[in-house]
């Protein structure tokens, strides 16, 4: 590839970041609208396009007013959050994207400066590690096990009730699927982490939510190696039979 070809494709790349940026910055972040522009140009969501993103937020955070640094950071994370989401393309490439987006933003939103921004970044990195395919699976789960535990730091249940449990699921998720450590280990770590986010996803406040926890707290009872078998086997089946409250037939049937 010559110099002038390898520019060219560079300033293809470039352009296409600026308009996915604008129409996610236009539609304040909504799938319909940036899906489209995505489907059209799933072959530029690639590294050289997570490269490009990163280069180019890092200077326009050094060089803007800190308020439309922190705009444009926004729009960043929104087009991150889209791009982790996009079922198009290449799966491995999209979350790498996101997780570029992720890292690029806490250049602006700093633990000092935006805690709450701060948390919700190491929030959202540890889903994206959790679905990481490129790498060393164990050594993502373990990133995003860590990013989890980070999050915590702030995200806690008395001054972020829903957060802490959102963030607790997500730890949960990754104790679950943790192959590094001791299996019996992970497996009450999934639970305790389950239990947790139970306390505030309740019923009666956020029923799917709560059906899903105990479903993933059924799954993770069902292969706990630790206390008695029978006691395990008969919680899994009270936790199956809980989200069986809400997930019934008749309400996931699809017409």
């Amino acid at each position: 590839m010559s110099q002038q070809q390898f520019q060219d494709d560079l300033q293809v790349y470039f352009q296409f970041l600026m308009e996915v940026l604008e129409v996610t910055k236009e539609s304040n972040g909504n799938a319909e609208a940036v899906y489209p522009l995505l489907r059209a140009n799933t072959d530029k969501l690639n590294h050289n396009f997570a490269n490009i993103l990163r280069h180019w937020a890092i200077i326009e955070f050094e060089t803007t007013e800190p308020d439309v640094a922190e705009f444009i950071a926004v729009i960043i994370i929104e087009f991150g959050n889209l791009v982790q989401q996009f079922p198009l393309g290449d799966k491995a490439s999209n979350i790498e994207i996101a997780i570029t987006s992720y890292e690029t933003v806490l250049k602006v939103f700093t633990r000092k400066a935006f805690p709450q921004e701060w948390a919700t970044m190491q929030n959202n990195l540890g889903n994206a590690y959790s679905e990481r395919i490129k790498g060393d699976k164990a050594d993502n789960i373990e990133n995003a096990i860590s990013l989890c535990k980070i999050a915590l730091q702030v995200r806690t249940r008395q001054d972020f009730p829903q957060d802490w449990a959102m963030t607790q699921n997500n730890l949960a998720n990754a104790y679950s699927e943790r192959i590094k450590g001791d299996k019996a280990n992970n497996i009450e770590s999934a639970i305790t982490a389950y239990n947790a986010a139970l306390q505030v996803r309740n019923r009666q406040a956020f029923p799917q939510k709560w059906a899903i926890l105990q479903n993933n707290l059924g799954t993770a009872y069902g292969e706990r190696i630790k206390g008695d078998k029978a006691g395990n086997i008969e919680n899994s089946i009270r936790a199956y039979n809980a989200a069986l409250q809400v997930r019934t037939r008749q309400a996931y049937t699809k017409n």
